[in-house]
């Protein structure tokens, strides 16, 4: 009798790790999803706020073998040390976000409690939180010091859906996203 009830027990005790080991890997998972998807719209935002009729010259300025040069003019808000500059930054504004927990399926997600243009916004579905806000940004650093390259290729060309392009399909760090309605982070 008694082995069979120890059997049981560490039965229940492996379970019980089991499970909060796989509740452990959820958070993450938001977290990452979240501030992918908030790095997009931070990045999609400070993209449109810069004049697209600024352009700047690319290319290499040396002079080829028959005269020519090889630059060419491409818009200043998508130019490679533009998107560089803004992904420096980015991070920063992660401070603008709570966290909004989903009563019937429990997953997190991140809404924007600063408004951009002063403007209150409704704050009741969000939890304020300065650990919500440091993991945020800590994800959204690795992000981007990962991902600088595919950051750079999605936002270089206009594109829709960035946020399951690039957060799902592109880097797995959304494996739920295609169920996401595109306006939530």
């Amino acid at each position: 009798m008694r082995g069979e009830a120890e059997m049981r027990l560490t039965s229940c005790v492996l379970l019980c790790v089991l499970l909060s080991l796989s509740q452990a890997v959820r958070p993450g998972q938001d977290v990452r999803c979240g501030a992918c998807r908030a790095l997009v719209d931070e990045m999609e935002f400070a993209i449109s706020q810069i004049d697209p009729k600024k352009m700047i010259q690319t290319g290499s300025f040396r002079i080829n073998p028959d005269g020519s040069q090889s630059i060419r003019e491409v818009p200043l808000a998508r130019s490679e040390g533009n998107l560089l500059e803004l992904m420096e930054s980015v991070c920063e504004r992660m401070a603008d976000y709570g966290e909004h927990t989903d009563s019937s399926t429990n997953r997190k997600s991140y809404l924007r409690i600063k408004s951009r243009n002063g403007e209150s916004m409704d704050l009741s579905q969000a939890a304020l939180d300065s650990r919500i806000t440091s993991s945020l940004k800590f994800a959204c650093e690795t992000i981007v010091e990962q991902h600088e390259d595919e950051l750079i290729e999605f936002f270089s060309h206009e594109m829709e859906n960035v946020k399951d392009k690039l957060c799902s399909k592109r880097t797995d760090l959304c494996d739920h996203a295609l169920k996401i309605p595109h306006d939530e982070l």
